[in-house]
């Protein structure tokens, strides 16, 4: 499964908190996950920082990108 589009509403709806239902062993995925969480930045901006995470990082976490439309 490939990275949703930039403008599907997955990225804002994890942006506003879905992100910490996320199942994850990989430990970079968990420590942006905490990260996120715990950021003051605004939604749009958060959402573009998990894109571009995912994006970078499709190839090994397959399971995880399967994950993100239905959150």
């Amino acid at each position: 499964m490939a990275v949703p589009a930039v403008n599907h509403p997955c990225w804002i709806h994890l942006a506003e908190g879905a992100l910490k239902h996320l199942r994850s062993n990989h430990l970079g995925t968990q420590l942006m996950t905490k990260r996120l969480e715990r950021s003051s930045a605004p939604v749009h901006e958060k959402a573009a920082q998990i894109r571009a995470f995912f994006e970078r990082w499709e190839m090994v976490l397959p399971d995880e990108v399967s994950q993100l439309t239905s959150l």
